[in-house]
């Protein structure tokens, strides 16, 4: 199945996640790709938006390939895996962390202006990204809702590499993806149009979602 943009991708997992209609939901989508999904999941469960802020942390050379991720509230995750396969240092580790560190905390600022978060205490959070890959940054969001006190995670994105659930059951209540292929090499190849999603984008999603229908 070949998704023709993240809205798509959005309305057919909204399809997979009916089951969740009627409860106490949230939906986080990860920026920035993972929002314009979680805005039609959102929409198609009548639920609030926001976002969950997580941060990949690429490997120098290969700023796509995740060897951890940063969250809010502190969350850490590192990949040990990826980033002996990929030579890192601590001290690379490091000058990357510093790096996304600033950038999370300066979306924070445009994405929310200073309003808070949605309360998760005792809800349903549908936590959503354009898809997953190494799981870094699902992880790091799964722990963030966790620690926020949700009442029951669901982890869920149009495309995901066959054996997802094995790498992240232990992170969420529920996995849902409509299509866990073998033959994985990224997530854009799942897409026709998998442009990079800018930060005006991640606001207008989250002001439509927040401004009720006429």
């Amino acid at each position: 199945m070949i998704y023709m943009d993240r809205r798509e991708a959005g309305r057919r997992l909204g399809a997979h996640l009916r089951h969740l209609t009627g409860e106490d939901v949230v939906v986080l989508g990860l920026p920035r790709g993972g929002v314009p999904v979680a805005r039609e999941v959102a929409e198609a469960l009548g639920a609030p938006l926001d976002v969950c802020l997580v941060r990949k942390l690429g490997t120098p050379f290969q700023p796509e390939l995740g060897m951890g991720a940063l969250g809010e509230d502190g969350v850490r995750v590192i990949n040990d895996e990826v980033m002996r396969d990929a030579r890192v240092t601590r001290e690379e580790l490091a000058e990357v962390e510093e790096r996304e560190r600033a950038v999370l905390e300066r979306r924070a600022r445009r994405y929310r202006g200073g309003a808070r978060p949605i309360d998760l205490a005792g809800r349903t959070v549908v936590v959503v990204d354009d898809g997953v890959a190494t799981g870094s940054t699902a992880r790091a969001a799964c722990r963030i809702v966790r620690a926020r006190g949700a009442a029951r995670t669901v982890l869920a994105v149009p495309v995901a590499p066959y054996g997802w659930t094995d790498r992240l059951g232990g992170e969420a209540d529920e996995l849902v993806s409509p299509q866990t292929p073998r033959e994985f090499y990224a997530i854009g190849q799942f897409y026709v149009d998998f442009a990079q999603t800018d930060d005006d984008e991640v606001v207008a999603c989250l002001t439509a979602a927040a401004t009720p229908p006429r």
